[in-house]
């Protein structure tokens, strides 16, 4: 499943490519989608050269390596540097489910600040990667079926988007639009929820097929 999940990324970023630079073009350099395509081009080719057998630890460590030397701005080294955390916290054992999705998107806001110095509500890809984290941690232990603890997080990440829309950014390119920029989504925003809506598919996918 975890090739499968990367593969569905891999496709949901090139298709959206374009939509991605249309996005990124209103408050910023309108290259997100090339970044980000680029980005899916790597770990393709990465994939290729990884030993079947490779342990979880060791993909995630090659694609967070391998985005961030190959995806320009700064979106390669903030989403390499979150598979590369990400890769800290999981083992063989893990499994798609409220505990280890936590922690997963946990370490991923954890790199992210670290490097990007940001907070939610400065209208980057952290306003839609915290309210993921934080639907898991809320799941924990709840009585909710699975799908519907996946769909609450998709919810969760499309309204990331959408508050985005409402406020001024405070990094990066965009930051220099101040105001201007409310009205506008965040593209790293946006495609922090394409990326989390194809894994969301592959694991209920997975799941109607037990």
């Amino acid at each position: 499943m975890v090739r499968d999940a990367i593969d569905a990324v891999i496709k949901a970023i090139l298709k959206e490519k374009d939509f991605l630079n249309e996005v990124d073009e209103k408050i910023g350099d309108g290259d997100h989608g090339l970044n980000m395509a680029r980005g899916a081009q790597a770990i393709k080719d990465t994939m290729k050269t990884l030993d079947e057998n490779a342990s979880l630890q060791e993909i995630l460590s090659a694609l967070g390596e391998a985005v961030t030397i190959n995806v320009g701005g700064s979106a390669g080294h903030l989403y390499g540097a979150a598979l590369s955390e990400i890769a800290k916290v999981v083992d063989e054992k893990s499994a798609p489910e409220p505990v280890t999705l936590a922690k997963v998107f946990g370490a991923a806001v954890d790199a992210i600040q670290k490097r990007g110095k940001a907070e939610l509500g400065d209208k980057t890809m952290l306003d839609v990667l915290i309210p993921i984290r934080d639907s898991f941690q809320v799941a924990i232990g709840s009585d909710r079926s699975f799908e519907e603890i996946l769909t609450e997080a998709r919810d969760a990440a499309r309204g990331g988007v959408e508050f985005t829309k409402t406020i001024p950014a405070k990094k990066g390119r965009a930051a220099a639009f101040g105001n201007k920029s409310i009205g506008f989504e965040d593209a790293g925003a946006t495609s922090s929820m394409i990326i989390f809506r194809a894994l969301c598919n592959v694991w209920k996918d997975n799941l109607r097929q037990r």
